[in-house]
């Protein structure tokens, strides 16, 4: 068999994409939103890194610390003179740190709420604190350029950059090399400090203000958000960008993994929170809010999605663990211990998801009948292949629109008695009014038409045919023009609740299908 022969090209039209997956349902079951509002604008939520993981949420001058278990405040940080920011737990979560407005840093005991270290050397408001791994360091950096850190016990700065030109909204830090910082800025670099030489070592444009960074595991891939972009960098490549993800239409504000680091989540002004797989960087699902999101995280155990928006609303949504989630130590152990039952019988009951990417052997390839048909260039036959068979419909408009191509239509349909062709036309009588098929069925029927228009009315049974037809069509046009006035009313009224009138010759837009 040659194999310059190019089967048919199976036509592709818009759906709705993931409503069935696997990846939709799980990201469904994070339901029930609990709405809470703050004083002013939500700009960090950060989880506590142990169970049970409460979280921080900074709004207005105070730091309030939620429970998981209940979704109500049970502790509030009030010891603010201005503007709270960034407040974020320790890994351990005993310890959590923030900054003001004023340039204060100060570190906070999350039993009894006390101040422990204070930091004063900020001039301007300061965005971005964080502890370091060690858990005995803290980063700080704000509007004053400065990027600082800082020895806890003994509440000295240890090292300050100065390198960035703008304000600093955003930053991060190895989890593996406390010895790696990165900071993002206003003017749109984003620059990696290595604290053993005392200097910046890379810099990266991201050519939009950065508002937030992340850091994957290994510190080999740094994630930043600007604008309505976020980039992927290799840092082993000098700071390469890998991608470039561009599904917002408004700022991305805000950047977190799920627990595994196999979900990236970004939270946008458009208020819609994106989730991608990192494998892809395709987004696999999308949550709508009510209001621009400035802040977004996700539970170090993948049960709470907890979203802070521009008008003080907080939105909490958790995900109920089923039993299957949460094995019991004994079933653990006895998996994974060598000689067990459970060792030698692992993975044979796998199946797999429906959505899993599954990479398949190589097979030889084998044409479908009406291909070669096709191949042989025996129009009407490959058509009648196609039409005998329990083909989807896509593959006979698709078949219809490659003997067009070919300028082979009337080769295909000419010659045929009533009974050859009955399929066609049936065919043509049951899709005409779907929108996706509409235009290329009244191009086949027009074809039909102008071949048989001598010979209609002797058989029956496509006369029959061609009448359903005609009834249907009519039908159409006549909801075409009832859809027209419609819109025009609606075009009317916003017209009149403006107080704008439309533009002169203006003609509603209608969906695609059969119109008069």
């Amino acid at each position: 068999m040659s194999t310059d022969f190019q089967k048919l090209a199976v036509k592709r039209y818009p759906k709705v994409i993931g409503r069935k997956s696997e990846e939709y349902r799980y990201w469904r079951k994070f339901k029930s939103p609990i709405l809470a509002k703050e004083y002013a604008s939500v700009t960090s939520v950060h989880f506590s890194p142990v169970a049970p993981h409460d979280f921080a949420v900074t709004a207005s001058a105070r730091v309030q610390i939620y429970s998981a278990k209940t979704h109500t405040a049970k502790k509030t940080i009030s010891r603010f003179k201005d503007t709270a920011y960034g407040a974020t737990f320790r890994n351990d979560g005993k310890l959590i740190v923030a900054g003001d407005a004023t340039g204060l840093v100060q570190v906070f005991d999350v039993g009894s709420r006390a101040i422990l270290r204070t930091f004063r050397e900020h001039t301007h408001p300061v965005h971005v604190t964080k502890f370091l791994p060690n858990n005995t360091q803290i980063m700080t950096a704000g509007d004053d350029k400065i990027v600082k850190v800082w020895d806890i016990p003994s509440e000295t700065a240890i090292t300050t950059f100065r390198d960035h030109t703008d304000y600093i909204r955003s930053g991060s830090i190895s989890p593996d090399d406390p010895n790696l910082i990165l900071s993002g800025s206003y003017d749109r670099s984003i620059k990696l400090f290595d604290l053993r030489a005392n200097s910046c070592v890379m810099t990266m444009d991201h050519h939009d203000p950065v508002e937030d960074l992340l850091m994957f595991p290994g510190g080999g891939v740094v994630v930043s958000a600007g604008g309505t972009n976020i980039k992927v960098w290799d840092l082993f490549a000098g700071g390469r960008p890998m991608q470039v993800l561009s599904n917002h239409q408004k700022t991305v504000t805000s950047l977190c993994f799920d627990g595994n680091y196999t979900r990236l989540l970004a939270g946008s002004l458009d208020q819609h929170v994106k989730i991608y797989n990192v494998q892809d960087y395709k987004v696999v699902h999308s949550v709508k809010y009510p209001a621009p999101i400035l802040s977004v995280a996700l539970s170090p155990d993948d049960t709470h999605l907890v979203t802070g928006m521009a008008n003080g609303l907080l939105s909490i949504r958790q995900r109920q663990l089923k039993a299957a989630e949460t094995p019991s130590k004994k079933d653990t152990d006895d998996y994974l211990r060598t000689g067990s039952y459970r060792f030698f019988i692992r993975g044979q009951t796998y199946t797999g998801n429906s959505d899993d990417f599954t990479v398949e052997s190589k097979r030889k390839r084998r044409l479908a009948d009406y291909d070669r048909l096709l191949k042989k260039f025996e129009y009407g036959n490959a058509l009648d292949a196609a039409l005998r068979s329990s083909h989807p419909p896509v593959i006979i408009v698709s078949l219809l629109q490659e003997l067009i191509h070919r300028d082979g239509l009337s080769q295909a349909l000419s010659g045929r008695d009533d009974i050859s062709l009955e399929p066609i036309v049936y065919f043509i009588v049951k899709h005409v009014d779907n929108p996706k098929y509409s235009n290329l069925l009244i191009d086949v029927t027009e074809c039909i038409l102008e071949l048989y228009a001598s010979v209609l009315g002797q058989s029956p049974l496509v006369d029959d045919l061609i009448t359903r037809l005609q009834t249907k069509v009519n039908k159409e046009v006549l909801f075409q023009k009832d859809l027209q006035q419609v819109l025009g009313s609606i075009e009317m009224l916003f017209a009149k609740s403006t107080g704008h009138a439309a533009p002169p010759g203006y003609t509603p837009e209608i969906p695609n299908g059969i119109v008069a």
